[in-house]
């Protein structure tokens, strides 16, 4: 940032127009919902408004409190929000960086999580966004500045990470590759942060890891300044419209023009911050009230899979926290034939199998997520039936319903 983009970005700051754009980007962003009309129900509006403060209390989280040049922090994503089909097995922790001119230390335990990956990220992001105004550009703004879209850059599994006889590890984050024998992840000059995604196979009987990161350089703390305040403000809210246009142009562009399909590509995966080692197919769901649909396919090997409902906002259903509405490798019932079943209905119709509830919901995204897998994710056969019909036949009425082959790999 030059002397004079500081000084512009202090002044806008110190007036209240950074504020300003602040509060108009996001009012504007809460009235994009209209733009569904009356593909969005009341259940989905409801849900849309809770997602604009989770968004912004995401902004917030990240941009206001976790990304002083000098004081790096790996902290926990903030509750709830669950964005991008986000995993319920998953914790994220987050580190952001203004720019990736410094060098960094994680050093920690890893409890006795089975298995996590960090990874390094670039965003479109131009050099003096505390400066201007950008709520009149709404979302054509995003093409110069746009921080949910995420490039990963660098990635570092635990595989490749040495661990002592307590677990404790060091990793050296920077843009050249330290001399001996050191765990490396390679940043870029335009890193904006790091992710680490640590994923649980059982988490009431795992103990989490912990994680802190420095400077190398010794930096030493120091107080906010106005000109990264005005940026702050910026990033929190160009999130929150970068975020809400994804979801509206992923379910209005793309997966609801098929519905009831699973696509598996790895580039759309991957421009949404992916890492390579896993599959992520994504789709949209529908169905009638009295109707469910059935799923069947059998993993591929792997270290871990999940299958996942979402409203059309890709958050998490709220019956998350009962343990509903997923299922995944480590608790889901298989058939005899290493095949899963999956059920989605209003109620329980008890054929077997995994009975996924999609509380209240007519619609949403869902998606299979398959980790460190041997070959290409497996095909889904899928079936869309009356709930009557399968608690009056049984597996019979899905055996007579019309079945589609979908898990198609498009990359």
């Amino acid at each position: 940032m030059t002397d004079t983009t500081s000084e512009t970005a202090r002044q806008r700051l110190l007036s209240g127009k950074a504020w300003d754009d602040f509060c108009e980007t996001i009012r504007r962003t809460g009235h994009m919902v209209d733009r569904f009309g009356e593909d969005a129900d009341a259940l989905d509006r409801a849900e849309w408004y809770r997602f604009m403060t989770r968004l912004m209390r995401n902004g917030f989280e990240r941009f206001m409190e976790n990304c002083e040049p000098d004081r790096p922090r790996l902290r926990d994503a903030p509750w709830r929000q669950g964005i991008n089909f986000q995993s319920p097995d998953q914790d994220h922790l987050l580190a952001e960086f203004v720019d990736g001119s410094a060098d960094y230390r994680i050093t920690g335990n890893r409890g006795t999580i089975p298995y996590f990956v960090m990874a390094a990220w670039e965003a479109k992001q131009p050099a003096d966004i505390g400066a201007r105004d950008w709520a009149g550009r709404e979302v054509e703004g995003l093409a110069e500045f746009d921080p949910a879209t995420l490039r990963t850059t660098g990635f570092l599994q635990s595989d490749a990470i040495r661990f002592d006889a307590n677990g404790d590890f060091e990793v050296i984050v920077s843009r050249n590759k330290p001399a001996g024998d050191v765990a490396w992840l390679p940043i870029t000059d335009h890193c904006v942060g790091l992710l680490v995604r640590t994923v649980y196979h059982d988490r009431g009987a795992t103990v989490p890891p912990v994680m802190r990161i420095e400077r190398l350089d010794g930096a030493d703390p120091r107080p906010i300044r106005p000109a990264e305040m005005s940026d702050g403000l910026a990033k929190a809210g160009q999130l929150v419209l970068a975020y809400a246009e994804l979801v509206r142009s992923w379910w209005q562009d793309n997966l609801a023009k098929r519905p009831n399909r699973i696509r598996f590509s790895r580039a759309v995966y991957l421009s949404n911050g992916g890492v390579p080692d896993r599959h992520h197919g994504f789709g949209t769901w529908q169905k009638a009230p009295g109707e469910a649909i059935v799923l069947r396919f059998t993993p591929t090997p792997c270290d871990y899979w999940i299958f996942q409902l979402c409203n059309i906002w890709q958050e998490n259903l709220d019956n998350y926290e009962d343990g509903q509405g997923y299922v995944q490798k480590y608790t889901a019932r298989y058939e005899s034939d290493g095949s899963v079943l999956l059920v989605v209905a209003d109620e329980d119709p008890r054929i077997g199998g995994n009975w996924i509830d999609p509380f209240g919901h007519a619609h949403g995204g869902w998606s299979l997520r398959l980790i460190k897998t041997e070959g290409d994710p497996p095909p889904v056969t899928l079936y869309r039936l009356p709930l009557a019909a399968l608690k009056r036949d049984g597996l019979a009425a899905v055996d007579a319903a019309d079945a589609v082959e979908t898990g198609e790999i498009s990359d």
